[in-house]
């Protein structure tokens, strides 16, 4: 299997720790894609500065593949966090740098290179919308994270974007039960392939064809949680490649069982990350006197900060 993370790149710095991670809900997918045993790559914009020398380094070490991405002058996206409790507080943020200042658009080229490819994902933090018809007609499979923003769970948003998308993941640790049902429905109406809500502790809802199946969340004893950074991500991986794996395609859909089945693995592996410093490890320490630290401040007028899962 291959699959490719389309998009979005940042840099997680954390204030309390003082060390910066690469990540970004595209660059985390190729990650743990890589790490489960799929051909990755990433496809992207890289800022010319040291956090996109961060992210560029920290992918090639991971084995992934960056040699469609391009590079250019401008700063890297970076957010500011600090832990509460093991829970991850936003600051602020650069508003993603050059990724979304100019978003990668794709060529013919591009698209024949994505055909290749057995899952493209890419996310809301990528600026890439307006391409994803064309992307989904060269590929064979297109995810998409719709994050847990308000105006990416809108009727307009919905309609704009699920028709390109096999499958769309929805953050809904803030929502009931019943409210994260409703939206995966209307993700669906608005012309989603399937849709899958991950609710932290409280498991995760996949709904496909009219029917939800539901997974719990795997138990992690509270001393061995580092932070829940890209868990929701590290659940969205472990499950598409399961249910690839199991036979899932865009004409074919996986049996109870073995929706069960990915879900259980994506719990276990979501898990897992609970233990890892940052999306993947890889950071890089820094000091307030760093030139290419960007902000250091611990509030600020930054750009209003994305509901990250």
């Amino acid at each position: 299997m291959r699959v490719l993370g389309f998009g979005d790149n940042i840099v997680d710095r954390f204030i309390d720790r003082r060390t910066s991670y690469p990540g970004g809900n595209s660059v985390n997918f190729s990650v743990f894609a890589r790490r489960l045993g799929a051909g990755s790559a990433y496809l992207g914009v890289f800022g010319a500065d040291r956090f996109g020398d961060l992210l560029k380094e920290s992918l090639l070490a991971e084995s992934v593949d960056i040699s469609h991405a391009v590079t250019r002058d401008g700063p890297s996206g970076w957010t500011n966090i600090r832990l509460e409790a093991g829970e991850r507080r936003f600051l602020d943020w650069n508003g993603g740098g050059i990724t979304l200042e100019e978003p990668f658009r794709p060529s013919r080229d591009h698209l024949d290179y994505m055909g290749g490819f057995d899952v493209v994902h890419s996310s809301v933090y990528s600026g890439i919308e307006e391409h994803l018809p064309a992307v989904r007609a060269a590929v064979p499979r297109v995810t998409f994270d719709f994050s847990a923003d308000d105006d990416r769970r809108s009727d307009a948003y919905l309609a704009a974007v699920c028709p390109s998308v096999d499958l769309g993941q929805f953050s809904c640790a803030d929502l009931s039960d019943r409210e994260s049902r409703d939206l995966l429905r209307a993700a669906v109406r608005h012309g989603a392939g399937s849709a899958l809500a991950t609710r932290g502790t409280e498991g995760a809802l996949f709904l496909e064809g009219g029917t939800f199946h539901e997974g719990g969340a795997e138990y992690v004893p509270p001393s061995s949680i580092v932070d829940t950074m890209g868990c929701g991500d590290a659940y969205l991986t472990a499950f598409v490649l399961a249910l690839v794996r199991a036979g899932w395609a865009r004409d074919r859909r996986v049996d109870a069982g073995g929706v069960a089945a990915s879900m259980r693995a994506a719990a276990l592996y979501s898990a897992q990350q609970c233990t890892v410093e940052g999306a993947f490890g890889r950071g890089w320490p820094f000091s307030d006197a760093d030139p290419d630290a960007a902000r250091a401040a611990l509030t600020g007028p930054g750009a209003p900060l994305p509901r990250y899962h």
